[in-house]
């Protein structure tokens, strides 16, 4: 299959998306099909991937609260790619300026809207969750939904990673949607990559002792990852319980969360780890990850960290919560400091021992994504014989 990603969310700097992307480049050459991904970017520039597939980038606008990020704003120059390329399978990887581009091409393909971004979760749900119930929220923003089901209605497919998005399309209206859970790089997190000394040196960088305890949290610096929550459950924890926060990223918001942690010694904002073998050793160094966004569509991280052998304090809500497993994982209310802070003094109250082993046993069953990849590629080869139109 010759497959084009119209993929707003890229940028070689950009954070679980890119990830994917590059995942997804090496997946589809070793099954034979031919990939490309289409981003915004500050000049058109087309860079051929080591292990096949492409990645071209149309000069495009930045975002202005991101400027990593950009914005296809010409429609012209993309269907002016896709002319060329003839995708037999058209995917869109965001519910916003690109998936209208991609949706309008008049070319003959099967078209994909994979759900990379959740925006009610993202926004609404972060602003007003503490307000009001999602019912009354989505009640309130009905509209968006009125969107979503105009937008969504000009797909073959909807890609959702995560049930718990899935369920909430469907229950919004959305039909045609999928559920192909994600996974992490196989072979690459183990709770076998332990290091007594990578864990000692980040409790250094805390202030701390080796008999401290260790939690990472790891995302962009914006505000869906909820990162004033993070730190400040983790000092309310260490007011009584010797324990170290590492927050591994970068992003627009960097400075507010340094800010944030203000001369706190013992929370330590660490840049992003582009080394995959390094994270995936900082991980399983680890007593705990701590996650604080409900936003994601998946919840990479977790899923990396689960993978590594790391007991897990997640949110009740979002696909990360997906991911929770009773026997080494501790849920708080999403976007609740106190509710957080409990879960993490509930998760050290527990036998360390056992808690550890439990992950370790965990992680040897987690979803890779060659799993994934091999189940989308399915999933298109089926779509790709379904008779063209049957979008509304």
């Amino acid at each position: 299959m010759r497959i084009v990603d119209i993929c707003e969310f890229y940028a070689p700097e950009g954070g679980g998306v890119r990830t994917y992307v590059h995942a997804k480049l090496r997946a589809a050459a070793a099954a034979g099909h031919d990939m490309t991904i289409v981003a915004p970017g500050a000049a058109d520039h087309v860079a051929v991937w080591p292990d096949g597939g492409r990645i071209i980038t149309l000069k495009s606008p930045p975002l202005p609260f991101d400027r990593r990020y950009g914005m296809f704003w010409n429609t012209a120059p993309v269907h002016a790619l896709l002319d060329d390329l003839q995708p037999d399978v058209l995917e869109a990887s965001s519910p916003w300026r690109g998936a209208w581009v991609a949706a309008s091409w008049r070319g003959n393909a099967v078209r994909s809207l994979f759900m990379h971004h959740d925006p009610l979760s993202a926004f609404a749900y972060r602003w007003f969750d503490a307000m009001a119930p999602r019912e009354a929220i989505d009640r309130q923003f009905a509209w968006f939904w009125r969107y979503l089901q105009r937008m969504c209605a000009q797909y073959d497919t909807i890609v959702c990673a995560a049930p718990s998005l899935s369920a909430r399309l469907k229950q919004g209206g959305i039909e045609r949607t999928v559920t192909l859970p994600m996974g992490v790089d196989a072979g690459v997190f183990s709770p076998d990559l332990r290091d007594d000394d990578i864990r000692a040196g980040l409790l250094a960088l805390c202030n701390l002792r080796r008999d401290a305890t260790l939690a990472l949290a790891v995302g962009r610096h914006t505000p869906e990852k909820r990162w004033p929550l993070v730190i400040d459950a983790c000092t309310r924890v260490a007011a009584d319980h010797p324990l170290g926060l590492v927050l591994i990223g970068d992003g627009h918001q960097r400075g507010k969360t340094l800010a944030h942690i203000g001369d706190n010694p013992h929370v330590y904002a660490m840049a992003p780890v582009r080394d995959r073998p390094l994270l995936a050793r900082i991980l399983a160094s680890g007593d705990l990850l701590l996650h604080g966004s409900a936003a994601e569509t998946f919840g990479l991280v977790a899923a990396e960290a689960g993978a590594s052998g790391l007991p897990l304090v997640l949110p009740d809500m979002g696909a990360a919560h997906d991911l929770a497993h009773d026997d080494h994982c501790e849920t708080y209310t999403a976007g609740d400091r106190k509710s957080a802070a409990d879960a993490i003094r509930r998760m050290l109250g527990r036998d360390q021992t056992a808690l550890r082993a439990a992950a370790a046993a965990r992680a040897t069953s987690a979803r890779t994504l060659d799993e994934h990849f091999a189940e989308l590629f399915a999933h298109y080869q089926t779509a790709s014989r379904w008779p063209q139109g049957i979008a509304a």
